[in-house]
């Protein structure tokens, strides 16, 4: 009787032995096949995400189908501490032990904001609130000038606050930078004042091969004690880069007592107009070399420059006359 019970235990747990092997062949093959998503995927993780919300969340999005087997697939790695959370890309077909390799490694998806030249930090602020992917609200708005515009890359659930400080620290740095290395006897007495002529020239023209004789005329106009006479620093004045004027300048709008009127302060303005890029700054900072004291439209999009006032007239009534011919 013994030696019986003996030989069916012994059956029992060889054929127990046989369907964990089974089983533990079946999981594998499941936990290592491809996946069901046909195409690339990204997924959005939350922090302390626990491994029964991760299974659902990827089934939910196609990544896997069978969130028993992911589950215990992570248990047996001994690694379920060690998933993290965030944004993840998934590409096709991929299997769940892929995906598990992707959550331990931590690199989550690069996202990219680009801040254009010349928007005021009104705008910039407003391009951050509506830059999907970060999080938390701005409560005060940085001083004009004080950005960087460039493309700035973060992960999704960073706070707009801090993707605001990098962009100020840009500024800062790229600033003390250019200066330092700055081009000798310049009438800029301060890297302020280097940056205030810059948001100048940003708003100016957006041609870049412009801006450092758009800065060369800026430049011999200060050394003269002439007025700039910039249409841009007007529009400021009238709506203090909170919005867009949203129409063509007036006399009336030249004739305004702003403190950024240059049509009517002999000197720069009080503070920048814009938060000029990096070209920009190097331009004011490394300006063209020139006795030009004017500037106007050309009607190309560009700029014709001059030495003399009667010169100058000469390209205004250019100037007029491209711009009537386009308006019949």
């Amino acid at each position: 009787m013994a030696r019986r019970l003996v030989k069916l235990f012994v059956l029992f747990s060889t054929l127990g032995l046989i369907a964990t092997g089974i089983a533990l062949g079946w999981g594998y093959a499941q936990f290592t096949r491809p996946g069901p998503n046909s195409f690339d995927h990204a997924v959005v993780l939350a922090k302390g995400s626990s491994l029964l919300d991760i299974a659902e969340r990827l089934a939910g999005a196609g990544i896997i189908d069978q969130p028993l087997v992911f589950r215990l697939g992570v248990r047996l790695g001994g690694g379920a501490r060690d998933l993290k959370a965030g944004e993840f890309h998934f590409p096709a077909r991929i299997s769940m032990r892929g995906a598990v390799k992707i959550l331990r490694l931590g690199e989550t998806v690069v996202r990219r904001v680009t801040v254009p030249e010349g928007l005021s930090s009104a705008e910039i602020v407003a391009l951050l609130r509506q830059t999907d992917g970060l999080r938390g609200d701005i409560i005060k708005t940085p001083r004009e000038g004080t950005l960087l515009p460039e493309t700035y890359h973060f992960s999704h659930g960073d706070e707009r606050a801090v993707l605001l400080a990098r962009m100020a620290k840009a500024m800062r740095q790229t600033l003390a930078k250019l200066w330092s290395a700055r081009q000798q006897g310049l009438p800029l007495a301060s890297p302020d004042a280097a940056l205030i002529l810059a948001s100048i020239v940003e708003k100016e023209t957006s041609l870049e091969v412009e801006r450092p004789r758009i800065a060369g005329v800026f430049i011999n106009r200060l050394r003269r004690g002439m007025r700039l006479q910039s249409d841009p620093t007007v529009v400021y004045g009238l709506t203090q880069g909170r919005k867009a004027l949203g129409r063509a300048l007036r006399r009336a709008d030249l004739d305004q007592n702003t403190a950024y009127n240059t049509y009517r302060i002999p000197a720069l303005p009080p503070g920048p107009i814009a938060n000029p890029g990096l070209a920009t700054l190097h331009a004011v900072l490394h300006p063209t070399a020139s006795k030009e004291l004017y500037f106007v439209a050309d009607g190309t999009g560009g700029h014709a420059f001059a030495a003399t006032f009667a010169q100058h007239r000469r390209n205004v009534q250019r100037w007029r006359r491209a711009k009537a011919s386009k308006s019949r």
